[in-house]
């Protein structure tokens, strides 16, 4: 794919898988629109990118500011070629130890924080006849265990939803749906934690092999660059040395 004059929605940009895939894609000269909760994060962001960006801020778990956010959006660029849906929490628990907010904040952001977004830029894509929307779930979402069952549940949900959007979107709107599902990313997403239990018997340590935000922007880039007769279902990604 040419980038050129191609307008990019990233969420969850301001840290991490965000904000990797943000720079990756304006070092390919994509126009980049950096969505997140902190706009201070944006702006040194994207003081630093090379290609015209926009900086948004938007809580993707409440429908308010993330039609706010998509207006600012839609009132500068006549079109939306990509949505990078990378907003996300982790604050894994065990079930028994009932950390119910946690568990709703995790389907709010994971889930309906998704749903938000691609409900807004619905329309500028089915009128274009084309779009990629990428959603960055987790290996968790198929691979289960133990304090991992609310993320998990919200990881596999997306899953779900990339594939039926897909068989809906694609035929009828040309609009691609990607789901790409990551290992262990050094990412501070784990720092969402609070489950003391949890934490005293999982080992975080730094011997663990990891992803870095980069691969996972990469990898995106990989997808978006496909031929328009191509679309990547899935993409699942896991650092070398692990099982």
């Amino acid at each position: 794919m040419e980038f050129e004059n191609k307008v990019a929605v990233i969420t969850g940009a301001s840290s991490g898988i965000g904000k990797a895939i943000a720079t990756t894609l304006s070092e390919n000269e994509c126009t980049v629109i950096l969505a997140s909760r902190s706009i201070e994060k944006l702006k040194n962001i994207q003081a630093k990118l090379p290609h015209e960006s926009m900086a948004v801020e938007m809580d993707v778990s409440d429908s308010q500011s993330v039609f706010q956010g998509f207006k600012k959006i839609k009132d500068k660029y006549s079109r939306i070629d990509i949505l990078v849906n990378a907003a996300g929490v982790m604050p894994l628990s065990y079930m028994k130890n009932r950390h119910l907010e946690e568990w709703l904040q995790t389907i709010d952001v994971n889930v309906k924080g998704v749903l938000r977004c691609i409900y807004e830029v619905l329309p500028e894509m089915k009128r274009q006849k084309s779009g990629h929307i990428v959603n960055i779930t987790s290996v968790d979402g198929k691979e289960l265990y133990q304090g991992g069952a609310v993320y998990g549940a919200s990881k596999a949900a997306l899953i779900a939803l990339s594939r039926a959007m897909r068989m809906e979107l694609s035929p009828e709107f040309n609009i691609r749906v990607t789901s790409i599902e990551p290992g262990t990313v050094a990412t501070n997403l784990r720092d969402d934690i609070t489950d003391k239990e949890l934490l005293e018997d999982k080992d975080y340590g730094g011997d663990e092999a990891k992803l870095q935000p980069e691969d996972i922007a990469q990898a995106v880039l990989y997808v978006l660059n496909q031929p328009d007769t191509v679309n990547v279902n899935e993409l699942l990604i896991k650092p070398t040395g692990k099982a």
